[in-house]
C-alpha cells in the first residue's frame, strides 16, 4: 500500500513521465490488495483507505485520476463519498464496488454521479476495462457540445456504426466477413447530416438537453432516451458518445424493430461457422463490433421477450456467447437505448421485462418535441435550408418570409424536426429559389395548433412587394399621388366581421388615422392597404390575375392566396 500523501495527482516516472494516481477505498484488506496489485500492474500509483475518514484526508491532500470505493464502509455509506467527490473533485471519475446482484445499489450509485460500477467478486478483465475508460475520461478536457455532430452511414440490417472510420467501414464490414473489428482513433465527419441541426437553438428546453448531455458524457451509466419520433434521440446518443471517454471507439446504432426475430441472436452476439444453415463463416455481432465503445439500441421496446432475456444477461455479465459457440467472450460497451413508447406502460402491459427496464433506465434523458421549442424553428429552418440549398446546388440560400416563419412557429409538428425538414424540402421545390412563402409550405391554417389569427400573421407580411407603404407616409399603394389612407373594409364573410362592425360602431375599431395619427388596429389598417393594392392592380389589368401578380411583384399563387384571405372575389 502507498502511504505517501498525494500532493500531486501523479508521480514522476522515469524520463519525465508521470503515472496517474488512483484511490482505493475498501474495508476488506484482501480486496484492497487485489485492487492495488492490479492497478499498479497497469502503471498507476495507488493510495488505499479502509474507511471514509481516511479517504477524505487523502482527497484533501491532492487529486486523483480515479477512485474505486466500496458501497458499505465501517463509518458510512460509499454514496456519500461519491457525492463529495462529485462536488469537490468533479474531474475525478468514481467507480463503486457493489455486492453481487445488487442492481438497486448500483443504480443508486450511478444516479448519484458514479462513473461506473463493479460487482463482487471483482473480475480483473472488467476492472482493467473500467480503469482504461476512467483514465481516458480523466485525461480528456471538458468538452463543448458541438452544433453539428457527425453522421454515420447505414450498415448491416438495423445497424449503423460511427466513430473510428475503420469501425464504421470495417467494424460492421468485419461482422459481415467474420473478421475482428479493430477500434481506431475517431475523426469527425466533414459533412453535416440531416439531424445535425437538431441541437441548434436557444430555447430553455434545448439548453437543458445540451447541459444534460455534457454531464452524461462523463459517466458510464446506461442512458434511456425518450421522446417522440423525429425529436432527435439518435443524435443525442451520438453526442453522448462523442463527448465521452469512448469517443475514439466505435458507435454502433441498432434499430431493434428492423431486425427479423429469427436473426436477432446472431445479429447481436454473432455466430460461428456452421452454427445454422447459411452460416458459412464466423461473424461478430453488434456487441463485439461496439467493444470499447457505445451500443445504441433504438426502439428498444420493439424487442421480443425472448431476446430481452438474452440482452439482460449480456448487459449484466458483460459477456456474450456467439451462436454455435461454447465459450463466452468479454465485451466492454456502454448501452444507450431509446424509444418513443412509454417503457413503464410496456412493463405494466407485460410487453417489456421489468428487470431489463431497470437496467436500461438508470438515467433518463427526455428529448423535447419541436412544439415545446418554437423559438428554435427559425434557426433550425435556416440550417436545414442551407443544407438543402447546398445539396441542390443553389447559388444562394433561400430565406423564409416573415409570415412563413410565423406559420411554422404555430404548426404542431407531429413529426418534429424530421417533419420540419420534409416541409422545407417540399417548399423549396415550389418556391422561386429566393424566398419561401407560406403558400409554398402546403400547410393549411386548420392544421395549426393554437394558431394566431390571420390579422396577427399579416402584420408581418412584406407588403412593400405588393406596393404598400408604411402607415403615415401619406401615400397609398397603386395610387399615382399622395392621398388620405384608404378606409378599412371588413372581410367579407370572414370570422369576426360582425364583431369588427360593432366595434367600429362603438368607435373602437376606427383604424383610419388622421394625419400623423397612429392606427388603432395595425392589422386591419395593413389589410386595407393590401386589399386596395390588389383591387387597383386587378382594375388596371382588367382582372387578369397573372398580369396583376406581375404588376404587384408577387407570384400568381401568392396573389391567389391573398385574395382568398381578404375575401376578394
Amino acid at each position: 500500500m502507498s502511504s505517501a500523501p498525494p500532493s500531486d495527482p501523479s508521480r514522476p516516472l522515469g524520463r519525465g513521465l508521470r503515472a496517474p494516481r488512483a484511490l482505493v477505498v475498501d474495508d476488506e484488506a484482501d480486496l484492497r490488495e487485489l485492487l492495488e496489485l492490479t492497478l499498479v500492474g497497469m502503471g498507476l500509483d495507488v493510495d488505499c483507505a479502509p474507511d471514509l475518514a481516511s479517504a477524505r484526508r487523502l482527497l484533501a491532500a491532492g487529486r486523483y485520476a480515479l477512485c474505486l470505493t466500496d458501497m458499505r464502509l465501517p463509518d458510512g455509506d460509499g454514496l456519500a463519498l461519491v457525492a463529495e467527490i462529485g462536488a469537490g473533485h468533479p474531474d475525478t471519475p468514481v467507480a463503486v464496488i457493489t455486492a453481487y446482484g445488487s442492481a438497486e445499489t448500483a443504480v443508486a450509485a450511478l444516479k448519484a454521479g458514479a462513473f461506473d460500477y463493479l460487482s463482487k467478486p471483482v473480475g480483473l478483465e472488467a476492472l482493467r476495462a473500467l480503469v482504461r475508460s476512467a483514465l481516458r475520461l480523466s485525461e480528456a478536457p471538458a468538452p463543448d457540445v458541438p452544433a453539428e455532430p457527425a453522421r454515420a452511414g447505414a450498415r448491416s440490417p438495423g445497424a449503423r456504426a460511427e466513430g473510428p472510420p475503420e469501425a464504421a467501414s470495417g467494424g460492421m464490414r468485419a461482422a459481415a466477413h467474420g473478421e475482428t473489428a479493430t477500434p481506431a482513433p475517431s475523426r469527425a465527419a466533414a459533412e453535416p447530416g440531416a439531424a445535425s441541426a437538431l441541437l441548434i437553438g436557444v430555447s430553455p428546453a434545448i439548453e437543458a438537453v445540451r447541459a444534460s448531455i455534457a454531464r452524461l458524457a462523463r459517466s458510464m451509466a446506461p442512458v434511456a432516451i425518450t421522446g417522440e419520433s423525429g425529436s432527435g434521440k439518435e443524435l443525442a446518443a451520438r453526442l453522448i458518445h462523442r463527448l465521452g471517454s469512448r469517443a475514439a471507439q466505435p458507435f454502433v446504432a441498432v434499430n431493434c424493430g428492423a431486425i427479423p426475430e429469427s436473426l436477432m441472436e446472431s445479429e447481436f452476439f454473432g455466430h460461428r461457422r456452421g452454427a445454422f444453415t447459411g452460416a458459412d463463416q464466423d461473424r461478430v455481432g453488434f456487441f463485439q463490433a461496439a467493444d470499447g465503445g457505445t451500443l445504441f439500441l433504438d426502439e428498444v421496446a420493439d424487442l421480443p421477450l425472448a431476446m430481452q432475456v438474452k440482452l439482460l444477461r449480456a448487459i449484466q455479465e458483460r459477456r456474450v456467447r456467439r451462436v454455435g459457440a461454447t465459450a463466452e467472450e468479454p465485451v466492454d460497451v456502454r448501452i444507450v437505448s431509446a424509444t418513443h413508447q412509454d417503457l413503464a406502460k410496456c412493463v405494466a402491459a407485460g410487453r417489456f421485462r421489468q428487470d431489463l427496464f431497470y437496467r436500461l433506465n438508470v438515467i433518463e434523458l427526455r428529448m423535447p418535441p419541436l412544439r415545446e421549442r418554437r423559438e428554435d424553428v427559425a434557426a433550425l429552418s435556416e440550417a436545414i435550408l442551407a443544407r438543402l440549398a447546398a445539396r441542390a446546388g443553389l447559388p444562394a440560400v433561400p430565406r423564409l418570409s416573415s409570415v412563413t416563419l410565423r406559420y411554422l412557429q404555430t404548426y404542431a409538428f407531429p413529426g418534429n424536426v424530421r417533419e420540419l425538414e420534409n416541409i422545407l424540402e417540399r417548399a423549396l421545390a415550389f418556391s422561386n429559389g429566393e424566398v419561401v412563402n407560406v403558400e409554398d409550405l402546403g400547410l393549411r391554417p386548420a392544421t395549426l395548433e393554437a394558431a394566431p389569427t390571420e390579422r396577427e400573421l399579416d402584420v408581418e407580411l412584406d407588403l412593400d412587394r405588393a406596393g404598400a407603404v408604411p402607415p403615415g407616409s401619406g401615400a397609398s399603394p397603386m395610387r399615382d399621388g399622395p392621398g388620405p389612407p384608404a378606409p378599412v373594409p371588413s372581410r367579407a364573410g370572414g370570422p369576426g366581421a360582425a364583431a369588427d362592425a360593432a366595434s367600429r360602431a362603438d368607435g373602437i375599431g376606427d383604424v383610419a388615422p388622421g394625419a400623423g395619427d397612429v392606427p388603432s388596429s395595425l392589422p386591419d389598417y395593413l389589410d386595407a392597404l393590401e386589399r386596395e393594392a390588389i383591387l387597383r392592380a386587378l382594375e388596371r389589368t382588367r382582372h387578369n390575375r397573372t398580369a396583376a401578380a406581375k404588376l404587384l411583384g408577387i407570384s400568381f399563387r401568392a396573389l391567389r392566396y391573398r385574395m382568398q384571405r381578404l375575401g376578394i372575389g
